[in-house]
């Protein structure tokens, strides 16, 4: 089977750059998608299933790591990930390991070649979804951030009061324009703080990313249904509203 891979590159040009590129020095690698942000990125993988992933390191939305955090925990993960990077030093410190493969920019020649070569020997003998949670460990490492702490409260204004939500009392959260709603059992409240940079401080057995916009406490799912396209939603104990999962998120209820 020929190799497959999707591009993720904020930059127009120098995405379009990459793709022209690797189809003149790997005329064999199928190029299913070129895209400009980490969202869409991994709309796309999940979409065409490729063999590699090229993420640039900063990307609107989702960084290239943050989308490869998401990757490595999917257990049907089959994609090599490839960290495209302008920071020679970043890149010498976090993946200078033999465990991960990164593109210097600028593109040149000879600095993809080297890259495809080293990519081809690995696509011969790497298991991609084992490759991809061991190199996030040691980015992790690399970078001083093995362990984050975890949110014990949710500080929100209500009115003229500063309330302190417990985290176990959250059912979810949901972007909302400028501010994420903080859904409970008995209110609402809002924070400027975005889901994004929420995501790091909240235990992931316990809290499900189920879309860009929401994150979702999993004890207080009640029911997951499925429409005839295979798409799900997400039902919430003691509320009437209900959440839709994106497809990047939909292997955490593979088995519901």
């Amino acid at each position: 089977m020929k190799p497959s891979a999707i591009i993720a590159e904020d930059e127009p040009v120098l995405r379009a750059q990459l793709v022209s590129k690797l189809n003149r020095l790997w005329p064999d690698l199928e190029i299913r998608a070129a895209v400009g942000d980490g969202d869409a990125a991994l709309e796309a993988i999940f979409e065409h299933r490729p063999t590699l992933a090229f993420l640039d390191i900063q990307m609107p939305e989702l960084t290239g790591i943050e989308v490869a955090r998401r990757l490595a925990r999917d257990p049907e993960a089959r994609c090599h990930v490839v960290f495209v990077t302008a920071y020679d030093q970043y890149a010498l410190e976090a993946f200078d390991t033999g465990a991960i493969d990164y593109l210097l920019k600028p593109y040149t020649d000879e600095r993809l070649s080297a890259t495809i070569q080293r990519l081809q020997a690995r696509l011969t003998e790497a298991n991609p979804a084992q490759d991809l949670q061991a190199l996030m460990k040691k980015l992790a490492i690399s970078n001083g951030q093995q362990t984050a702490e975890r949110l014990r409260f949710i500080k929100a204004s209500v009115g003229d009061k500063l309330r302190l939500i417990p985290i176990d009392e959250v059912l979810f959260f949901q972007a909302d324009e400028k501010y994420t709603l903080v859904a409970t059992t008995e209110s609402d409240a809002l924070i400027r703080t975005p889901i994004r940079d929420l995501i790091d401080g909240l235990d992931p057995e316990n809290f499900w990313q189920i879309h860009r916009s929401a994150v979702v406490n999993a004890m207080s799912i009640n029911s997951v249904t499925r429409d005839e396209r295979g798409q799900a939603t997400v039902h919430i104990k003691n509320r009437k509203e209900s959440l839709v999962v994106s497809r990047p998120y939909s292997y955490l209820f593979k088995q519901m």
